[in-house]
C-alpha cells in the first residue's frame, strides 16, 4: 500500500507539541521524518510530567511515532555541516525555535534556499515571525490568554482558567500541516519552495472565527455556551449536556421529553429574547426535572424528541466508548523494548489508504547511524563526528 506523502523527506527540528504534532501527521501518511534533537537530552518531552524517560515517556511516545531519530550538536560549524547535507535533498524543514533562532544558526530561508531551491521552510511560533512580540517565546497557555480564547466561559459567573488541554499546540500543528501540503501542491506547479509561516496566536484567532466576525462586525458577544437552553446538568446518576437548538420550537421537545407542561407557553419563555433574559430561571426549572432521573433515562427520552443531547463524559469514559472504539481511535503497537504501547490513531479517514506505524517513537540517537549513512557518509567519517560529538 503506497501512502499519500512516501517521497516526501521531511527534516524535523521540532520539539514538545506544536512541531511534533504536525510532523507526526505527517508521518503518519507516509513523510520520511528524520527528527533532528539535542546533544544528551533530546526533545523536552523525553523528560518530566512522568518518571518514565526517553520514548516510554507518553509525552513523548504521544507524539514521535514514525519518525527517526538523529542528534546532532546545532552549535557546532560541524554539525551545521551535516544539517545542510540533510537539507540538500529534503523537501521540508520544520521547526519551532523562537524567530531568528534559525537564521542565527546559518539555517534560514535563505541560507538553505541557497543550497536547495526546492526547500519548504516551516516554522512555528508563539506570535509570528515578526512585530512586537516576535521575540516572546510561546507556549500553549499564552496562546489562550493572548488570544482571548481563556476569557471566553461557557458562563461570565466562571473564574478565568487554563483550558486543560493544550488546544493551541494542537491547532497550530495541523496549521502547520495544512500550510506545508499547500507549499508542496504549488511547488509541484513552480518548483520552487516557500515559507510556511504558523503561530499560536493566529491559530487561536481562527479558532474563534465567528466569535470575532461578530465582535468587529456589529460588536457583539458570540457565546454559543450562553444559549438559554444549551447546558450541561446533573442528573441522578451523572450528567448529561443539552442543546437546545436548530429546531422551531427546541423549549416545546425538550418539556415532552421531561414530563413537564410546555413551558414555550409561558409568555417568560415564548421567544428567544424572553428566553435570554430569564434564562437563569428556565434552567432552574429543567435543572430539578433533571435531577430526578439517570442520565440514560433522560437520553432517551430527549432522543425520541430529536433533541440533541449525551453524555459528559471523563476521558477514562471517552476511550472506553463503543464510538471511540468503532471509528479506530486507539492505535496500539509495539515499541523498540517490545512493550505495547496505546495512543490516539490519527483522525483523518482515507477510503483508499490507512496510516501505518512504521517506527516506533525513536530512542534519542537510534538512527544517527543510518541517516548519515543514506547521505553517504562513511564509517569512518561517522566515528570521527561522533568522537567530537558533533553527532550521537
Amino acid at each position: 500500500m503506497t501512502l499519500p506523502l512516501e517521497g516526501l523527506r521531511v527534516i524535523d527540528l521540532t520539539q514538545v507539541m506544536l512541531g511534533p504534532s504536525c510532523t507526526q501527521t505527517l508521518g503518519d501518511f507516509g513523510a520520511d521524518i528524520v527528527k533532528v534533537e539535542r546533544p544528551g537530552a533530546g526533545d523536552l518531552s523525553r523528560v518530566g510530567v512522568f518518571a518514565a524517560a526517553g520514548n516510554e515517556n507518553p509525552v513523548f511516545s504521544a507524539l514521535n511515532r514514525n519518525k527517526r531519530s538523529i542528534v546532532i550538536d546545532l552549535s557546532s560549524a560541524e554539525g551545521r555541516v551535516v544539517i545542510r547535507d540533510l537539507i540538500r535533498d529534503a523537501d521540508v524543514i520544520v521547526s519551532n525555535f523562537r524567530p531568528g533562532v534559525m537564521e542565527r544558526l546559518e539555517l534560514g530561508y535563505d541560507d538553505l534556499s541557497a543550497i536547495n531551491p526546492r526547500i519548504i521552510w516551516a516554522a512555528g511560533s508563539g506570535f509570528g515571525r515578526s512585530g512586537p512580540y516576535a521575540h516572546k517565546g510561546g507556549q500553549d497557555i499564552l496562546g489562550q490568554a493572548y488570544s482571548g480564547v481563556m476569557k471566553r466561559r461557557a458562563d461570565p459567573g466562571h473564574p478565568i482558567a487554563i483550558y486543560a488541554t493544550p488546544i493551541a499546540d494542537y491547532t497550530a500543528g495541523q496549521h502547520l500541516v495544512q500550510g506545508i501540503l499547500l507549499a508542496v501542491l504549488q511547488r509541484e506547479r513552480t518548483g520552487v519552495g516557500q515559507v510556511v509561516d504558523v503561530s499560536l496566536l493566529n491559530s487561536m484567532l481562527a479558532l474563534q472565527m465567528q466569535e470575532a466576525t461578530a465582535r468587529l462586525t456589529i460588536d457583539e458577544e458570540l457565546n454559543w455556551a450562553l444559549m438559554p437552553l444549551t447546558g450541561c446538568f446533573p442528573t441522578l446518576d451523572a450528567e448529561i449536556v443539552v442543546i437546545g437548538a436548530f429546531k422551531p420550537n427546541p423549549l416545546a421537545d425538550i418539556c415532552a421529553a421531561l414530563g413537564l407542561p410546555d413551558l414555550s407557553l409561558d409568555e417568560r419563555f415564548s421567544t428567544l429574547a424572553s428566553l435570554r433574559e430569564n434564562r437563569t430561571e428556565i434552567r432552574e426549572i429543567l435543572a430539578r426535572r433533571f435531577a430526578q432521573q439517570t442520565t440514560q433515562h433522560w437520553l432517551t427520552a430527549l432522543e425520541t424528541e430529536d433533541v440533541l443531547c449525551g453524555p459528559v463524559l471523563d476521558l477514562a469514559q471517552a476511550l472506553q466508548n463503543v464510538q471511540t472504539i468503532h471509528n479506530g481511535m486507539i492505535l496500539e503497537f509495539v515499541d523498540n523494548d517490545g512493550r505495547s504501547v496505546r495512543t490516539i490513531a490519527p483522525p483523518i479517514t482515507l477510503s483508499a489508504v490507512a496510516p501505518s506505524v512504521r517506527h516506533a517513537p525513536p530512542r534519542l540517537g537510534e538512527h544517527t547511524t543510518e541517516v548519515l549513512h543514506e547521505l553517504g557518509y562513511t564509517s569512518s567519517a561517522i566515528a570521527g563526528l561522533r568522537a567530537r560529538n558533533v553527532v550521537n
